[in-house]
C-alpha cells in the first residue's frame, strides 16, 4: 500500500489542476495533416468528442482513434463530454471512408471506437464487422484495435463486432462497482466483466481501461483489477478523470502521478501482461505499444 498526499477529496472545495496535467497545444505538418483528412473524410473522433488531453500529442504523431456510428450516444454516462440524445441513421459508405483514411494517414495500428447505438438490435455490430474488413482489404498489413460498447446482453451482436480479424478487443470499465450507479448508470458492471469474458474466450487479445479521482478508495481500484485478472485480461490502462463540463461529474480527486505507477506495478504483480498507467493516459494512448 503507498500513502501518497491528495489533492483533495472534499466534494465542497474544487480541486486546483496540477501542473502534471498540463499539455501542449496541437501543431505541426502531421498534425494539419490529420485534421485535414478527418475533415475531408467527414468522420468523428473521440478526440475531438470526448475532449482528449492528447490529441495533440497523437495527431501529431499521425494517429488518431476513429468513432464510426455518429457522434450522438444513446447512453447518459456523467463522466462523458460526446453529445446524449436520439442519434441520426447511421451512414452505410462510413466503413469504406474510415478505411480509405486509414489507407491515406498510412498507420501501422488502428484504433476504433463508437458510441452507444442501443436502439439498433444489432447495436451497430454491422457497420462495426464492415469498418474492420474494409480497413483490413485496403490496409492489410495495418493491426487494429476496436474500443467496443456495452451490448447490453446481446451476445450474437458482440460476436458480429469482433469477428472481423481485428487483433486487439477492447471494452472499458470506466469506473469502479460502486460507482456504476453514478458514472455509468445504464450499464452494469458484471455485465461489462462478463463481456470481456465472452471475448477473451473468443480469442481476441483484451484490453480495459478506468479513470481514477472519481471518488474510487484504493482498495476499490485493486479490487476491479483482480476482477478483470479472472476473466483473463491482457491490457489495462489507468488514467486521471477530467471533468467535461460543469454538467459532468467532479473531480474530486487529482491523482498524483506516483500513485500511477503503484498501480502499475499493482497491475503487473497481478499478471495483467501490459499496464499503461499515468495521469493522462487514456484508452488508445499509446495503444501500438501492446501489440
Amino acid at each position: 500500500m503507498i500513502e501518497l498526499p491528495v489533492i483533495s477529496k472534499d466534494a465542497n472545495k474544487r480541486p486546483a489542476k496540477p501542473n502534471w496535467l498540463r499539455v501542449k497545444l496541437p501543431v505541426g505538418k502531421e498534425y494539419l495533416k490529420v485534421r485535414g483528412l478527418v475533415d475531408k473524410y467527414k468522420l468523428h473522433t473521440i478526440c475531438e468528442s470526448g475532449n482528449c488531453p492528447n490529441m495533440g500529442e497523437c495527431w501529431g504523431a499521425g494517429t488518431a482513434t476513429f468513432m464510426i456510428l455518429g457522434n450522438v450516444c444513446t447512453r447518459s454516462c456523467s463522466f462523458c463530454a460526446v453529445a446524449t440524445g436520439k442519434p441520426a441513421e447511421y451512414d452505410v459508405d462510413e466503413p469504406k471512408r474510415v478505411a480509405e483514411a486509414v489507407k491515406l494517414m498510412g498507420v501501422k495500428h488502428c484504433v476504433i471506437t463508437s458510441v452507444n447505438r442501443d436502439e439498433l438490435k444489432d447495436r451497430g455490430a454491422e457497420i462495426w464487422y464492415q469498418t474492420v474488413r474494409e480497413i483490413k482489404i485496403s490496409s492489410p498489413e495495418t493491426t487494429i484495435e476496436t474500443l467496443i460498447p456495452d451490448v447490453k446482453g446481446t451476445w450474437e451482436a458482440l460476436e458480429r463486432m469482433i469477428s472481423a480479424g481485428q487483433e486487439v478487443v477492447s471494452h472499458n470499465m470506466e469506473t469502479v462497482k460502486r460507482l456504476y450507479r453514478s458514472v455509468r448508470p445504464q450499464a452494469r458492471y458484471e455485465r461489462s466483466l462478463e463481456e470481456l469474458k465472452r471475448i477473451k474466450a473468443y480469442g481476441k487479445r483484451t484490453k480495459s481501461g478506468i479513470m481514477l479521482g472519481l471518488g474510487e478508495t484504493e482498495k476499490e481500484v485493486l479490487e476491479i483489477m483482480d476482477d478483470l485478472v479472472e476473466q483473463g485480461l491482457d491490457v489495462l490502462t489507468l488514467g486521471q478523470y477530467l471533468q467535461p463540463t460543469k454538467l459532468h461529474h467532479e473531480v474530486l480527486e487529482f491523482v498524483h502521478p506516483d500513485k500511477f505507477a503503484y498501480y502499475k506495478e499493482e497491475g503487473l504483480k497481478r499478471g495483467i501482461e501490459y499496464v499503461e498507467s499515468g495521469p493522462l493516459v487514456r484508452s488508445s494512448y499509446h495503444a501500438e505499444r501492446h501489440i
